[in-house]
Parts: C-alpha cells; structure tokens; sequence
C-alpha cells in the first residue's frame, strides 16, 4: 500500500505501522497532491514498488474557515481547489494508464456538497466539484470495468478540526447530526472497504453518505 501525504511524516510513520502489523508493505511518499509532475510520481511509485495498480482512495484536503467570501483570498481559494479537486483529476488521470478491468477509484466528498456552510465556502464547493467528478467520470469508464465512487463523511473529529475553526465552533462540532455527535474516522472505514471490495460490484457513479443521519 502506497500512503501519500504532504509533510506530517510522524502520523505517516504510525500509519505505516499498522498496515505492516497486517502483513501488507507501506511505501510512503510525502509531497504536494496539488502539483501535476508529483501526482503523476505517485501512480509511478506505486507501479514500480508494489507491482500493480489496483485501487486509488483520493483522499487529501484542505480547508479553512472565514466570516466573509471577502476574506478568501485568491492565493487560499487555489490552494483549496489544488488539494481538493485538481489533484483527484491529476491523480485518477495518471491511474487511469494503469488499471485493468476490475479497478477501482474512491474519492473522498463531503455533506458540505450538498449542505454547504457558509464559513467553509471553497471547502464546500470543491466538494460538490468532487460528487459530480465522480458521478463523470463513473460512467466515463464503466465500459473498461472499472468502478468510480466516493465516500461523503459528515462531521469527523479530525485534527483539521481544531486547527481550522474558531473553539466555539469545535464545541459545537457535531452536534447539528441526529446522532448528536461527530464521526470517529474509523467509522468511515467501512464504507471505503466495501467500495473497494467485490460486494460493491454493481455500484458506480455513488457517493456513499456517512453523516450521522444528516439527510443528503
């Protein structure tokens, strides 16, 4: 298993761990997802190290929280769509070359795509650019056998959390979900595997919502 991530080479290190206690190899690759020539090092890596493509989870974010659409400055606007969006096409584009029938792209979207917060602006728009990324390029592949879905968290307590929102929203976190609370992260879990498994054979185009019942 490839794990790509930014620079947080500790969190990689403990993650790496625990796929070698399974008996799985990690290869980490730290780097920016929104740079073209590093997503395309990625899927390169990942062939030359462990052999095959099989699975893509697109998975990697940026957000951050302003009281007024003119408080987003251009320069934090194309971070936000270069992390969120860019490197999804960047990456699946570089995949694409190299899986067979039988792949399988996960993509990460979000219950901002269709319940936005004000506060989360770009965040929220990239992620409705993700759910109809995803429901495209589903039936863009369909007929070579390879399924594209994604996964829509709701509220999960992540460190993303703390370190982009004012402490009366942290509070608060979660709360607003019928369940009354927010996502641990493997509570999400599941809905990746099942994408990534036989069991999901017949699902394409889906974005999969793990919202505490929030409704999407």
């Amino acid at each position: 298993m490839l794990i790509s991530y930014l620079e947080e080479h500790e969190d990689a290190r403990d993650t790496a761990q625990w796929i070698e206690r399974a008996g799985r190899r990690a290869v980490l690759v730290p780097g920016d997802v929104g740079d073209a020539a590093h997503c395309r090092h990625i899927i390169e890596t990942a062939v030359s190290e462990l052999g095959r493509l099989d699975i893509l989870v697109n998975n990697a974010a940026h957000q951050a929280s302003v009281d007024s659409i003119a408080d987003l400055t251009f320069e934090e606007l194309d971070r936000t769509f270069k992390t969120n969006v860019y490197s999804q096409f960047m990456l699946a584009q570089a995949a694409l070359e190299r899986m067979g029938e039988g792949g399988r792209i996960i993509n990460t979207a979000s219950i901002q795509a269709s319940d936005p917060s004000p506060p989360l602006l770009a965040y929220a728009a990239t992620k409705a650019a993700v759910a109809n990324f995803t429901r495209g390029l589903a039936k863009m592949v369909a007929e070579r056998g390879i399924r594209v879905n994604a996964v829509a968290p709701g509220p999960v307590w992540t460190p993303l959390i703390p370190s982009t929102m004012p402490a009366e929203k942290v509070r608060e976190f979660g709360r607003n979900t019928p369940i009354g609370r927010p996502a641990h992260p493997a509570e999400l879990a599941g809905a990746y595997v099942l994408l990534a498994s036989d069991d999901a054979s017949y699902m394409a185009g889906a974005v999969v919502a793990v919202t505490g019942g929030r409704p999407m």
